[in-house]
Parts: C-alpha cells; sequence; structure tokens
C-alpha cells in the first residue's frame, strides 16, 4: 500500500534513481515512515483497550507477595501490557517494593515492560514477519524471568537504598472504567504516546535510511558480521550506552540486517538498546545501590548475549 506511494515520490517526483544512494535511503525512509506510524497508530489503540484493565494498582496488587518463580513470570508477562518504561522506575520501584512485590520479581517487571511491548512486537511484525517477532518476544520474556530470579537468588535486599524500604507510598483504590471511558483512555493513550516516541522514529528511521543507502556491506561485516565471532558482545556494549524504544531501533535494526548483520547479533543489540541504558542506570542510582546495579546490568547484559548466540547457531 505503501510502497507503491514511496517510489513514485522518490523517484517520479523527486526524479532520483533507483539504486542510487540518496535514492535508497530516501526511499527507505518515506515508506517505513508511513508504514511504522500507521501501524503504530492502529495497535497501540486496541492494546491500549486491553492495558485499561491493568492500571498501576492493580499490577502491584497482582505481583504482590507472588512465590519465587512463578511471581518471576507472572511479572514478566505483565510487563507485555503495562505502560512502563525507565522514565518510570524510581516511583515503580519504590512502590513495588513497599506493596511486598519480592526484589526479583520487581526485576523481572523492569526488564519485561520497556523490552518486550506492542510496539516491538507490531514493528518486528511489519518488517521481519511473525517468526522473528515472536522469537523476539519470546526470549525478552526468557531475559527478563530468569533475570528476575537470578537476582532474587542472590538475596540483595540490603544493597536497596535505605531510604527505600521506610517509605509508605500507599495504595490508591482501582476504579473499573466503563467501555465509553476505556477508549476515551486509549485514545489519549495512543495520541500521547506517539506524541512521546515520533522523534525516535524518526531518528531511527533516517539512521535506518543512511545504513540502508550509504553504509558499505563490508563494514558491518567486518566488525559485527556472521564471521566474527565476537559480533554478539560488541552489538550489546554498543547497544548499552544508547537510549531509545523498539519504536526507535526498530528501523535500524531492518537495515543493520539488510546489510547482512546475523539476526542473533541484531536481536541482542535490540535488546540491549531498549532493556538496559545509561539514562536508566542513571535513574536507578536513585534506588539500588553500586553493587546491585552493576549485578543487575551485568546478569541482563549477559543472558543477552547468550540469547544472540544461540540464534546465530540457530537461525
Amino acid at each position: 500500500m505503501f510502497k507503491p506511494f514511496a517510489d513514485y515520490l522518490v523517484f517520479d517526483i523527486f526524479g532520483l534513481s533507483p539504486g542510487s544512494h540518496l535514492g535508497d535511503a530516501l526511499n527507505f525512509f518515506v515508506y517505513d515512515t508511513l508504514k511504522i506510524f500507521f501501524l503504530l497508530t492502529v495497535i497501540i489503540f486496541f492494546v491500549a483497550i486491553i492495558r485499561s484493565w491493568f492500571p498501576p494498582e492493580k499490577t502491584k496488587r497482582i505481583l504482590s507477595h507472588k512465590r519465587e518463580y512463578v511471581g518471576n513470570v507472572i511479572a514478566a508477562f505483565l510487563g507485555i501490557v503495562t505502560p512502563f518504561c525507565s522514565c518510570s522506575a524510581v516511583p515503580l520501584f519504590i512502590g513495588f517494593v513497599e506493596s511486598g512485590v519480592p526484589l526479583g520479581v520487581t526485576f523481572s517487571f523492569l526488564v519485561s515492560s520497556p523490552m518486550v511491548n506492542e510496539v516491538a512486537l507490531i514493528m518486528l511484525w511489519g518488517m521481519f514477519g511473525w517468526k522473528i517477532a515472536l522469537i523476539y518476544i519470546g526470549t525478552g520474556l526468557v531475559v527478563a524471568i530468569f533475570s528476575g530470579i537470578a537476582i532474587g537468588r542472590l538475596k540483595m535486599e540490603n544493597y536497596v537504598q535505605d531510604y527505600v524500604w521506610k517509605m509508605q507510598v500507599g495504595n490508591s483504590e482501582i476504579v473499573e472504567q466503563t467501555w465509553p471511558e476505556r477508549l476515551t483512555y486509549a485514545k489519549g493513550y495512543t495520541l500521547g504516546l506517539l506524541k512521546k516516541i515520533w522523534p525516535y522514529v524518526v531518528i531511527g528511521i533516517a539512521i535506518g535510511g543512511f545504513i540502508h543507502g550509504y553504509v558499505p556491506q563490508d563494514f558491518l561485516a567486518r566488525w559485527a558480521g556472521r564471521d566474527n565471532p565476537f559480533a554478539v558482545p560488541i552489538a550489546v556494549a554498543l547497544g548499552v550506552p544508547l537510549y531509545s524504544n523498539a519504536a526507535g531501533v526498530i528501523p535500524i535494526v531492518q537495515a543493520l540486517t539488510a546489510k547482512g548483520m546475523a539476526i542473533g547479533t541484531v536481536l541482542a543489540f535490540m535488546m540491549a538498546v531498549t532493556a538496559l541504558s545509561l539514562p536508566e542506570a542513571i535513574i536507578l542510582k536513585n534506588v539500588l545501590k553500586t553493587r546491585l546495579l552493576v549485578t543487575f546490568f551485568g546478569i541482563v547484559a549477559s543472558a543477552i548475549v547468550m540469547v544472540g548466540y544461540l540464534f546465530n547457531a540457530i537461525l
């Protein structure tokens, strides 16, 4: 639907040649911009209706006092349908701890919520098909579950900042919404999310377009190609300092894949960008002592590297 328009605009109206660097880059940008914003608008609206059943207070109550393993699994799955990101890490963390949610269960949720969400599913499905989308969601859940279990087993509650245990955030009443209220919420959430992420989407697509049109294939193959045994940890190390969400990073992922980067390496890069970031570390430093923060990043990064190697081996 959008490809003929992108071809017409770039090659007929603008007069650029197919196969040229600028033509291919601009065609990639126009086509992906139209496709991605259409998918985001339609699907996020329906997912937001589902999310209206999971306000923060209900999420905390569901996870409160859950046992190890069971709580980690529930927390990881709730992360898919709950609208939290690293920006809300501090109040979310305090609220979960105050509500009695075990530390490891809390971390399963904090990993899953930004990394495994409807934006990632929608965009991966649209660009790579349902198999890759489900692989990413499945492995993201596994990383979230086992990272939380590992942190829970280490018994590192003493490395949470002391003031967190003393805070009493309190519980708010859970108000059930009517269908008109849910539709109003979904509309507002969709518009609010699009306003928040559109710069990341545009920047990500622009970077993806540049890679698609200008970056030589042998450049990426040399540093993170299929024959480089260190490609996965390099991709994770490059992803951690970046700050973006799935909407911003997936166009880059598409361009890297088109240039020959192995799918496991690409998925590892995407997970590192969305689940771990320098801004997130700065935010979490307000509630975690250094040892627990380093442990959290180390466990999650190691799990992501293993996932990358696994899928490079089997795909």
